[in-house]
């Protein structure tokens, strides 16, 4: 049967070498296979017949059975003709309309023989009519078999090809009538047994011909779970072998480093949220494997004083320590935290990025290979073959999708034995997510702000109100504050946004005389961002006019106020990113959001969802719902495939936790794949980590 499946779609009956190359070109259906996993999006019931006199416009799709009474034509124009076939079904009469119509309707349909019809109906003139109907042979089909009519998505090249909805499911139709043995399980009896499915072979039926809606929803489920259940399995698994055979450093003690901090430095009380994930940090540490472990936490909620830490534990058992961060103001500014926390203890903490060079460069690569330096701040400079650590033992990263793996795979070859991992992110990751694309870490989430941050207050206001936002501006500003101005310069190369902000400076220049302005965007060489960057940080000057790049890591307490242009033009997470550029003193921050008056309901609702929280897990879980994981910030980088063929991660949460549930209950009773009960799923895992699914993992 696998065989079968294999072989090309050309030569399924009514595809061929033409129909072969664009359903190749448009769907990606190379083999018999991939024609059978590719599943309706809808269904329309057709198990009922309706009288015509019981039509009403406000129906959607409906069926009925008459004879063709006549045909009419009626010109439209130079070789243009409208067909007008009149059909009964002795309770009233409706008008079957075919536009642009030639001699095939007169040679497929003929008077007096009976149809079933199946439509829209719309009304012309007092009767009811359906335009190009979908029309088949009564006495050529059992209406008791019809059941529900699956519809499949097609494209424009595919419709002029004829290659729609309904030549595809006659297709798969075809398929699955040369499937005359059952297709092969790929689940545990135990599995399906305990879960309540239906086999394979019965679901892959039903998906394409359901009888009833519960057969779909029956149909889907298994499908569902067993795509989820493989992704699961195959991280699961990989995880599991690397933690088996990746050995870490053992970190036994916590002693002067860590306890001084702890008693004597830090500056606040630990949340309850900190000291949970510093006990997880410190459980990993202490296990004698290697610790890889995902730290999500929103913008200001103390990711950065964990990781100091944990650190300061890798230094108390003799161990050196570093942090790399994707740009160097955000490495300047761990730098500066990191150093104003320490202030008195013996731990020596350096800056390595690309600007540091010469003597100052020489002198801490030296320094590091004696041990000397404990903590080592830095950008991509890190990873340099010259920079030689005497002993590494714990490695933070953060932002880490901004970094390849190739790029990480470098730290870790910087110690014998690879260094303990602590990847951060401040983009809050939907759980469901987090279980997929980062499925091979542990992942440790820090879900409450420190005591006295104030709750930024959002606003959309629309832009003719520009008066009055600038009067609150320069109330701001007045008042010792400082302002970003964003806009959205979405692409690098979108020369009409670039002349947007370039316009935009000069307007608010005149709008603002009093004050100092700094702007910043993609196309400006790197030392000329860090210097106008810099001019905001000190105070030199008021407002920032800047694009996205302020997105990540530019932490600058006094200011207050982020305004976002075009705010309808940003998803979700990446209007959350930009309003967690303020709050982060003690004073009241706003972030007002900039748009037009034409919304679509889709940007009203994210509009309103901003206003409504500041949780960056609701509000990551809402943009998943809307926008779908392949387009989520970071999700494209990390590797992972979205080309799910039927389960929706956004939506399909409680399955993906199910085959979770049930590939972990399979690792941890068969870590070696050797039990015979699991060999049906280990078999199966080796076959599809041959076909062309990526089912590549990251950490």
């Amino acid at each position: 049967m696998t065989d079968i499946l294999e072989q090309d779609i050309k030569y399924l009956s009514g595809v061929g070498p033409r129909r072969s190359e664009i359903l190749s070109k448009e769907l990606n259906i190379h083999t018999w296979n991939d024609l059978l996993e590719y599943f309706p999006y809808k269904y329309v019931d057709r198990s009922r017949i309706y009288t015509i006199s019981e039509l009403t416009l406000d129906m959607p799709f409906v069926q009925i059975k008459g004879r063709i009474l006549g045909f009419e034509e009626f010109e439209m124009g130079p070789r243009k003709k409208r067909i007008v076939a009149h059909l009964s079904d002795g309770h009233g009469i409706c008008d079957l309309i075919w536009f642009n119509a030639n001699k095939y309707i007169y040679e497929s349909y003929k008077v007096g023989i009976e149809y079933v019809v199946f439509g829209k109906p719309t009304a012309f003139n007092g009767r009811v009519q359906i335009t190009h109907p979908d029309i088949e042979d009564a006495a050529k089909i059992e209406l008791s078999m019809m059941g529900m009519q699956p519809y499949y998505g097609t494209t424009e090249k595919m419709k002029k090809a004829g290659l729609n909805s309904r030549a595809i499911e006659k297709l798969v139709k075809n398929l699955l009538e040369r499937l005359t043995t059952p297709l092969p399980e790929t689940l545990s009896p135990f599995i399906t047994e305990r879960l309540h499915m239906m086999s394979r072979d019965e679901a892959m039926r039903k998906i394409h011909y359901p009888k009833t809606a519960e057969d779909s929803q029956r149909a889907r489920f298994r499908l569902k779970f067993e795509e989820l259940f493989y992704i699961q399995l195959a991280i699961l698994r990989y995880a599991n072998n690397q933690r088996r055979k990746s050995q870490g450093y053992r970190f036994r003690h916590i002693s002067e480093a860590f306890n001084r901090f702890y008693k004597e430095s830090l500056p606040f009380e630990l949340t309850n949220a900190q000291k949970r994930v510093i006990r997880e940090i410190r459980n990993d540490t202490n296990s004698g494997r290697q610790m890889n472990r995902l730290l999500q936490g929103d913008v200001g909620s103390g990711k950065t004083l964990v990781a100091l830490m944990s650190m300061l534990i890798a230094i108390d058992n003799g161990f050196q320590a570093c942090i790399m961060a994707p740009t160097e103001i955000l490495a300047e500014q761990h730098y500066q935290t990191i150093s104003d926390f320490l202030k008195g203890l013996p731990v020596h903490t350096e800056l390595l990025t690309g600007s540091i060079k010469g003597k100052r460069r020489e002198e801490i690569l030296r320094n590091l290979t004696t041990g000397e330096i404990n903590i080592l701040v830095g950008t991509h400079a890190l990873i340099e073959d010259n920079v030689q650590f005497a002993h590494l033992g714990m490695a933070v990263i953060d932002e880490q999708h901004r970094f390849g793996v190739a790029q990480r795979a470098k730290l870790w070859r910087k110690s014998e034995v690879p260094p303990h991992v602590l990847v951060m992110t401040a983009t809050p990751i939907p759980r469901t997510l987090a279980m997929t694309i980062y499925g091979d870490l542990d992942v440790s989430v820090i879900d409450e702000l420190p005591p006295g941050r104030k709750p930024i207050e959002t606003r959309h206001v629309y832009d003719n109100q520009q008066t009055s936002l600038y009067q609150s501006i320069r109330r701001q500003i007045q008042a010792g504050r400082q302002v970003y101005i964003v806009f959205p310069l979405i692409k690098e190369s979108e020369k009409i946004d670039l002349k947007n902000l370039e316009d935009g400076f000069e307007v608010l220049k005149e709008a603002f005389p009093e004050f100092r302005l700094s702007k910043i965007h993609g196309k400006m060489k790197p030392k000329e961002k860090e210097a106008e960057m810099e001019r905001f940080v000190s105070g030199e000057t008021q407002i920032l006019v800047a694009t996205t790049v302020i997105e990540v890591g530019v932490n600058v307490p006094n200011a207050s106020v982020m305004v976002i242009l075009d705010a309808q033009r940003f998803g979700l997470s990446q209007l959350h990113q930009l309003r967690g550029r303020v709050g982060r003193g003690a004073d009241q921050s706003y972030c007002i959001l900039v748009t037009s008056y034409k919304l679509s309901k889709e940007t009203a609702r994210r509009m309103d969802i901003m206003c409504e929280t500041n949780d960056g897990f609701q509000i990551a879980e809402a943009d998943l719902k809307l926008r779908g994981p392949g387009d989520l910030e970071g999700t494209q980088q990390s590797g992972v495939a979205f080309d799910l063929k039927i389960a929706d991660i956004a939506h399909d949460g409680q399955i993906v936790q199910m085959a979770r549930d049930e590939a972990q209950k399979i690792v941890d009773d068969d870590p070696d794949c050797e039990k015979s009960i699991y060999r049906i799923m280990w078999n199966r895992l080796q076959v599809l980590r041959k076909s062309n699914i990526n089912w590549a993992v990251i950490s």
